[in-house]
């Protein structure tokens, strides 16, 4: 054979080697086509803007990721970090410390009327950490069905505690962290993500809503009747009557209405402010070509099959906004540079706002 027929010949059975691992070799996702809106960009309330560069931040230490913060009534910030522990700070972050190490991820946390700090850890589910650190587990079911990703928690005045299971498909403990499972479910879209109430009088857990494509962040409205859910894989966020019952919300119904919708990124954590505000944190931009991906499962299914680093993954950008029970956005603050990416949440208190992320080293804030 001659040396030009013969490099002819390897090169294809090269590529028809990658075409058949391109399109053969097993993912674990199965991509369901959605009919994702056209992205309206930065523009009206979300005008492209600075007011988040130049936070001041708080150094961690050897911690990651303060995913979600609190202000305790005893006036320290508690702060939920990658590697299971929550720590407890003064608010301009000294005196640092563990105030309790769940042995999983917490990526939400509130605290009851008994001072019990009530936390969705997504590898153990739902927890109570005692004021003195001690961990006791609430629920990590629903009947014989396992809670696999608990995401965020709020605590009504009833004492009654709803929170998010991010994904049925793609546990953390399964599929390598909490990043790389939401990937895995925001890639498939398969819609499985529910809201659960946990009665702590009768220790029943109940599915309030079903069908949200990684329901993410929770929030109670004023007369809490209502809960406003993030629906991180479908950029908007639902109002849901508590009352409500494994009410489906693909099918449609009553009791749940999309509040805000076509969001710019990827909405996250929901925290109450001052002055009736809730805040939304978006850990992301939305992605071009995720979107394009939509109604072409094979594409998000073939997209895993490459290098990590070629992962359609939104690019580094910080915002954040305020939002009236009305759906009315009250305010917009960004920072398009990405010093300060992934900000999953705001906490605000009397003189500052908290900007919360997934995964820096520090915490950074700004005054109000």
């Amino acid at each position: 054979m001659k040396p030009i027929a013969l490099i002819a010949g390897i090169l294809g059975i090269v590529v028809a080697a990658l075409a058949a691992y391109l399109s053969l070799w097993p993912v674990p996702v199965q991509a369901v086509a959605w009919a994702a809106p056209a992205a309206p960009g930065y523009v009206g309330p979300h005008a492209a803007n600075t007011r988040l560069a130049n936070l001041t931040l708080i150094a961690l230490g050897s911690e990651s990721g303060p995913e979600h913060v609190v202000l305790g009534r005893d006036g320290k910030l508690y702060a939920a970090v990658a590697s299971g522990k929550v720590l407890r700070m003064n608010p301009d972050g000294s005196t640092q410390e563990v105030f309790a190490d769940t042995g999983g991820r917490v990526l939400g946390f509130d605290f009851d009327a008994a001072g019990n700090l009530i936390a969705a850890d997504a590898i153990k589910g739902l927890l109570s950490v005692a004021p003195d650190g001690k961990v006791t587990l609430l629920t990590d079911q629903v009947g014989a069905d396992p809670i696999r990703y608990a995401d965020a928690v709020v605590v009504a005045r009833n004492g009654r505690i709803y929170f998010s299971d991010a994904s049925r498909r793609f546990a953390p403990a399964r599929w390598g962290g909490t990043f790389e499972a939401a990937v895995l479910d925001i890639l498939e879209q398969s819609a499985t993500s529910r809201i659960l109430e946990y009665d702590p009088a009768t220790r029943a857990t109940r599915v309030v809503v079903t069908g949200l494509s990684f329901g993410n962040g929770v929030a109670l409205s004023s007369d809490e009747q209502s809960l406003f859910v993030a629906e991180t894989g479908r950029y908007r966020v639902w109002k849901v009557a508590v009352a409500a019952k494994d009410l489906d919300v693909s099918r449609g119904g009553a009791q749940a209405s999309v509040l805000l919708d076509n969001l710019p990124g990827y909405p996250d954590n929901l925290m109450r402010g001052a002055d009736g505000r809730i805040w939304l944190g978006f850990s992301g931009p939305r992605s071009e070509k995720v979107d394009a991906m939509a109604g072409k499962p094979f594409l998000r299914e073939l997209t895993l099959r490459l290098p990590r680093a070629l992962w359609p993954l939104p690019k580094p950008y910080g915002h954040v906004i305020a939002f009236e029970e009305s759906g009315r956005i009250v305010a917009d603050l960004q920072d398009p540079s990405g010093s300060y990416p992934q900000t999953t949440g705001v906490t605000e208190t009397a003189d500052r706002l908290f900007i919360q992320n997934l995964h820096l080293k520090v915490l950074g804030w700004k005054p109000k």
